[in-house]
């Protein structure tokens, strides 16, 4: 028997999997190492989870053929899935929006396609994403809050997956749950994000960019909250005529873009040049989770706050550098 893990050498993916193995269970890798950003960090985490228990295959989600091919090996060992394979960004979503067709819509669609044809699946989870909830002002953001106003493609293609995902649910009784990560950062994240770029700019002595006054803020989230999250949702499959649920998975404790800068400042031991930048298009004014019903449904518990966790991330970021 083995967990799917889809995106295994990406950020949330790769920590998933490490979670996973080290509690015991058979792990199926899934990732198409694209280039989005290094691909040497990608192989590192690989490097990490290439142990017994873990088989890696290297396939994209998008490419149906292609990734049931490759799969097929190990289709009957399967019995759940975590899909977490998809691209992110929301300003990548408005300079490349053909990337999220393929990989968020199409690839979400294979996904509950293969999850109908496997025999033992017993659950699936999958990635959403706060930005569904748009640029909402009522905090926190609630699960019964409208999602109809999406502000970006990434967003959009979310909900879409949302939607998807209820719908066959409905239709063929798989039990599907879905998770609204907010802000996830940690160790091995993803280059792209606003505290890796920091990090790197501070320690090199460069300045930092800034989109909009360091005023917005973010319910930010760290990965082995998440991941503890992932794990627990994982195993109570929803119940009911529609096996489908969506859950919160944020820290309930939204911090200000301009703080921070400051617990990074401090981590590193030196000051940020900062260059202030206008707002980028699809960006939002604030988000934080309300976790009340992770709380009550799957023991959700995020414990790491913010300083601790730029900390842990510093340290990774300085050897990762050097390495």
């Amino acid at each position: 028997m083995a967990v799917l893990v889809t995106g295994a050498a990406g950020f949330i993916g790769s920590h998933v999997a490490q979670a996973l193995l080290d509690g015991g269970e058979q792990v199926v890798g899934l990732d198409n190492l694209n280039a989005y950003y290094d691909i040497a960090l990608k192989e590192a985490r690989l490097r990490k989870l290439r142990k017994p228990g873990f088989a890696f295959v290297k396939a994209d989600v998008a490419q149906q053929p292609q990734f049931l091919s490759a799969l097929a090996p190990h289709c009957c060992e399967v019995t759940a899935i975590v899909h977490l394979a998809a691209q992110a960004g929301v300003r990548h979503s408005i300079e490349q929006p053909l990337d999220y067709l393929s990989a968020n819509l199409a690839g979400h669609l294979h996904m509950l396609e293969l999850a109908r044809s496997l025999p033992r699946l017993q659950h699936m989870v999958y990635a959403s994403s706060s930005s569904v909830y748009g640029a909402s002002r009522k905090i926190p953001f609630a699960l019964d809050d409208p999602v109809d106003q999406p502000v970006s493609l990434y967003a959009a293609t979310k909900r879409s997956d949302e939607l998807m995902s209820a719908a066959y649910a409905s239709l063929y009784r798989i039990p599907l749950t879905g998770l609204r990560f907010f802000t996830v950062y940690g160790p091995a994240g993803r280059p792209d994000m606003a505290y890796f770029k920091f990090t790197s700019a501070i320690l090199a002595g460069r300045p930092i960019e800034v989109n909009g006054d360091g005023r917005q803020s973010r319910d930010f989230t760290y990965i082995d909250d998440i991941v503890g999250g992932i794990v627990a949702a994982l195993a109570r499959p929803p119940q009911g005529v529609v096996p489908h649920r969506i859950y919160n998975l944020g820290n309930d404790q939204p911090e200000a873009l301009s703080r921070l800068i400051e617990v990074i400042e401090k981590a590193c031991g030196r000051r940020a040049e900062i260059e202030y930048r206008p707002p980028s298009p699809g960006d939002v004014p604030a988000t934080w989770a309300d976790i009340s019903e992770s709380r009550a449904d799957l023991g959700y518990a995020p414990k790491i706050p913010l300083v601790e966790g730029v900390a842990r991330f510093v340290g990774w970021y300085r050897d990762y550098a050097t390495a």
